[in-house]
Order: structure tokens, then sequence, then C-alpha cells
């Protein structure tokens, strides 16, 4: 999220956009692409589909940058239509498939996982990235929404044209599948640091 707040567009640049120049939404473009595509991967894990959101986010950008009224910065608007259309990305793939979000867990525990990368294997290191990488598509893009970008489940919910109480059950389940993966890492971790100072101390 600090990536789309720390840019900064001149008001003017935003102006012209407004008013259709193309040089002014290719300096827009070229400021917050990479921070878009970057949210994009983040919930669909392809480049090429995350490719396609870019561009869908931009398009929607420029279609609607005249009613932008700057009562939330330009990143943080840019920010929302990213995660909007990254979210309607997920819902029309489910419905594709005749499935509802619900049935994420259940396809995740009958599919291979190992693609994903086994926990149980301790030279795997296990960050952030990787641990997300495990969990379900709507799962991760909860945890995303709620943990790292900051939102309420009911916006989450809202988001997902679910509940509340949705998002809410997802984030724990979420919770319940990261907790052990991360205790192992932090076991390895605690565990080379200790033979790190036990080596230090013998030298």
């Amino acid at each position: 999220m600090s990536k789309f707040a720390d840019i900064q567009i001149d008001p003017g640049i935003v102006k012209r956009a407004a008013r259709g120049d193309a040089k002014a939404h290719e300096i827009i473009y070229r400021a917050y692409s990479s921070p878009v595509y970057s949210v994009c991967l983040r919930f669909t894990r392809v480049p090429a589909q995350a490719e396609d959101l870019l561009q869908e986010t931009f398009i929607e950008v420029i279609r609607s940058i005249a009613k932008f009224r700057g009562e939330a910065p330009l990143g943080i608007w840019i920010r929302r239509v990213a995660v909007s259309k990254s979210l309607m990305f997920l819902r029309s793939a489910w419905h594709k498939r005749g499935q509802s979000l619900d049935d994420d867990w259940e396809e995740m525990m009958t599919s291979s996982q190992v693609s994903h990368g086994n926990p149980a294997q301790p030279e795997q290191a296990i960050d952030l990235d990787s641990a997300l990488g495990t969990l379900p598509a709507v799962a991760r893009a909860v945890v995303w929404l709620h943990d790292v970008e900051g939102y309420t489940h009911k916006e989450i919910g809202d988001l997902l044209g679910k509940s509340e109480s949705f998002s809410k059950s997802q984030l724990s389940r979420a919770y319940q599948k990261l907790r052990p993966m991360l205790d192992a890492e932090l076991d390895r971790t605690d565990s080379a640091s200790a033979l790190q100072g036990s080596a230090l101390g013998n030298c």
C-alpha cells in the first residue's frame, strides 16, 4: 500500500488526464503500473493473468479519471480499482467453473499441493509470499485485503459478494493453515541462530 501512497503525481497531470490527454495517461500508467501489477499478481499468482488485470485496471482508470475528485490520493483510488478488478476476476473464474467461493477450500484439499511447496520439507524457506501461495485464491485474497491492505471484514464481504461472516471465516481458516508453516519456519530460524552462536562460541 505504501508504494501507491508514496507516488506523487502533479495535480495538473491529473487534470490533463481527465481531459483525455494521452501523454498524461502515459505518465500515470508509468508511475503506477508496477505496484498495480504486484497487487494483481498477489491475487492471481499467474503473471499472464496479472498482466491482463493490469491492462483492465488502467482502461478503467483512464475511462473514469474524469470522475476522480481527489477525495483520496490518486494512488489509493487506483489501488482500489486494481483490487476490484482482481476480485471480479476471481469471482468470474469460480462462476465459469460452476463453483462457489465456498468450494475453494475443498478443491485445495483434493488437489496436489506439491507445486505450492510442502512445509514438511525443512530445506524450503517459507516467507510471506510463499506461505500465502499455499492458500486457496479466495482465502489468500481475504488475508491480503485484511492484514496488508487494511480492509474491514464488511468491506471484504461486499467486494466478494458475500457476508461479513464469510470473510471472518476465511481469515480464520487461513490462519489455521498458515500458523504451523510459519511456526516451523521460526523454529528453523531459531535453530540456525543457535548453531551459529555455538560455532562462534567455539572460535
